[in-house]
């Protein structure tokens, strides 16, 4: 649960990031897939750790 809403955050940033510095469709397209990609490895590593503490 926490990867997926990570990953929705992350996409979230990065289309606001690329909106903001200009970015063509494309580069909006790219940067929500990389900062998808990014929050969701970090959420998914928060769930390991929060699953081995518990």
């Amino acid at each position: 649960m926490i990867t997926i809403v990570a990953a929705l955050l992350g996409a979230f940033y990065g289309a606001i990031t690329a909106k903001k510095r200009g970015g063509s469709p494309l580069d909006i397209a790219r940067y929500v897939g990389v900062y998808a990609l990014v929050f969701a490895l970090i959420g998914l590593l928060v769930t390991v750790i929060v699953g081995r503490m518990l």
